[in-house]
């Protein structure tokens, strides 16, 4: 079955038919984790760094790098019984801007937070494919872990 991740949003599956998309992955970062002895994978949609109000933890909490990255590793851990060091851990995105002149940077601070918030989880990225000028949408198989990415200029 075909599960879409949106912005924002996160999706875990152990079910070994199921494939995780996202799209449209420009200055946004997508995190994807995956665990061989339990079959279980798992794909977040970051937007942003960091949240903008308190109320965010609340409402949006996968929106942001520093809530949504331990929200899908305790979410695969504690539904599949996977264990941290065993996640196969992949970062997508983080483009850059279309014309250069992006003076906030949001996909560099995306990458930044996305890579602290595994680091104060004590885990790190095995493979990586980011910044760039160009928008990526990601397929992820849940029983092979494989993830594949389809380009598209920005």
């Amino acid at each position: 079955m075909e599960l879409v991740v949106g912005m924002g949003k996160y999706i875990i599956s152990n079910k070994e038919d199921d494939i995780i998309r996202t799209f449209a992955l420009a200055s946004c970062v997508a995190v994807t984790v995956y665990s061989a002895e339990k079959k279980a994978a798992g794909m977040i949609h970051v937007v942003l760094p960091s949240l903008l109000h308190s109320r965010d933890i609340v409402e949006r909490p996968g929106y942001f790098a520093v809530t949504g990255v331990p929200l899908l590793i305790n979410a695969i851990c504690q539904k599949y019984g996977c264990c941290k060091e065993e996640l196969y851990i992949q970062m997508f995105g983080g483009a850059d801007s279309i014309n250069g002149q992006d003076v906030y940077k949001v996909g560099m601070k995306n990458i930044h937070a996305v890579k602290l918030s595994l680091l104060n989880m004590g885990l790190t990225i095995q493979k990586a494919d980011l910044r760039g000028n160009e928008s990526r949408s990601l397929e992820m198989n849940v029983k092979t872990g494989v993830v594949k990415v389809f380009r598209q200029s920005i």
